[in-house]
């Protein structure tokens, strides 16, 4: 957890209860609130100009949405939507200014979330350039892992499905699945009850 929720509450926070495909906020539109995930997840997505969706990350319990904006004078690139049945809690903006001003030690703990983040982000967009599949769908994997605590090999269930990963790489479907059994048996991954394990 970044914030812990009775510190945010204690600054006036709210907290939302969304349902499956809930729009959270829209491309294009101004960063109002700091949101921070209870429970469930919420999809980060852009559309092409015909129309396919792109899933550039799906954040889960603990993290926060795109915080990075509130630093800045720029709109939403991307779209945030409840991914399932999620629980947010929210900030409004200049509360959660005056909430780092009074807490040094939360905004260099920000800092240093927003530096690692970005790190992976850099990593994942250098293999998503990559004309090979395993490179691609690494990078996807690892940055997906990169938000959990434990890093031991196999202890992360990837909570994308083979589709998601197929949108986040751009590769078609039939060749992440192929990929992903590749990578099982190359001892990169592990598959149990169906999830990836890395």
């Amino acid at each position: 957890m970044l914030i812990s929720e009775k510190l945010l509450l204690s600054y006036g926070a709210e907290i939302e209860d969304l349902d499956p495909s809930y729009v959270i906020f829209t491309e294009g539109s101004k960063p109002k609130y700091y949101y921070q995930i209870m429970e469930g997840r919420i999809k980060l997505n852009h559309y092409d100009d015909e129309g396919k969706e792109l899933i550039l990350a799906i954040l889960s319990k603990g993290l926060s949405v795109c915080e990075l904006l509130l630093f800045i004078d720029q709109q939403y690139p991307v779209n945030a939507v409840a991914f399932e049945q999620t629980r947010v809690i929210r900030l409004p903006k200049n509360r959660f200014v005056q909430l780092l001003d009074d807490h040094p030690q939360i905004s260099r703990d920000i800092n240093k979330f927003l530096s690692e983040r970005l790190y992976h982000k850099y990593i994942m967009l250098e293999n998503n350039a990559s004309l090979r599949p395993e490179v691609r769908i690494k990078g996807v994997l690892g940055y997906q892992k990169s938000f959990s605590s434990d890093q031991s090999r196999f202890s992360f269930e990837v909570p994308l499905t083979r589709q998601q990963i197929a949108s986040i790489t751009a590769l078609r479907v039939e060749t992440v699945i192929r990929t992903i059994k590749k990578l099982e048996k190359e001892n990169f991954l592990k598959i149990i009850n169906r999830k990836i394990h890395i």
